[in-house]
């Protein structure tokens, strides 16, 4: 059964387990909401865990709602310089960062003006480094209930609190941290390199069930 599933930036290491064992649709018809992964992603750096967020361009409160599709990126504050220079500083000491990085720095240098445009493409990225075949189906309408769907969308919930159980592995920071769960795929594509897939492969995805 397919399973429905928002495009998110970078996403978290559960929905990239998600995407490498299941069959996707996603949902692209949606209205943008606040504090969800669809701006957002937590990496690991020297400071812990740390939310990189994409500044985007708000309509007024009088246009009403927004569809997630139609949201552009607010361009004139440089955040694109600004995660990739984070990134650097949280993984240039990780085992395959120089491996992958030729990957990643275009989309820090690359214009982008719809946030949803840049989110496929953050997730293309990864999925090509991880050697994910996925199709990118897309919704034609929003689906209020996923009929004979596996609906996963909550996923896209920055603050839901979902039951999953995660492996550790071995991250930059984590003699100072202790091992962070839940973190964006690209920590563990920079910490575990070709070993990430079978990592992906054999997460639990319990939390479907939540």
């Amino acid at each position: 059964m397919d399973t429905l599933i928002h495009p998110t930036y970078l996403p978290s290491i559960p929905c990239f387990a998600l995407l490498s064992q299941k069959s996707i649709i996603w949902e692209v018809c949606d209205n943008y909401q606040k504090q969800t992964y669809r701006n957002r992603a937590y990496i690991c750096t020297d400071q812990g865990k740390y939310m990189l967020s994409i500044p985007i361009n708000h309509k007024g409160k009088k246009q009403g709602r927004q569809l997630y599709k139609e949201v552009e990126l607010e361009n004139e504050s440089r955040w694109q310089r600004q995660h990739w220079r984070t990134l650097q500083t949280a993984y240039r000491t990780s085992p395959f960062f120089e491996y992958y990085e030729d990957e990643f720095e275009p989309l820090y240098s690359k214009n982008f003006k719809y946030l949803m445009d840049f989110n496929f493409t953050t997730i293309e990225v990864l999925a090509s480094c991880f050697q994910i075949e996925l199709d990118f189906f897309r919704t034609e309408e929003y689906l209020d209930k996923a009929e004979n769907l596996v609906d996963a969308r909550n996923l896209v919930n920055a603050k839901s609190k979902l039951s999953i159980e995660q492996l550790g592995y071995v991250q930059v920071f984590q003699n100072k941290h202790g091992f962070i769960p839940n973190c964006s795929a690209i920590d563990l594509l920079f910490n575990e390199g070709p070993a990430a897939l079978s990592y992906l492969q054999n997460f639990k995805l319990g939390f479907l069930n939540a």
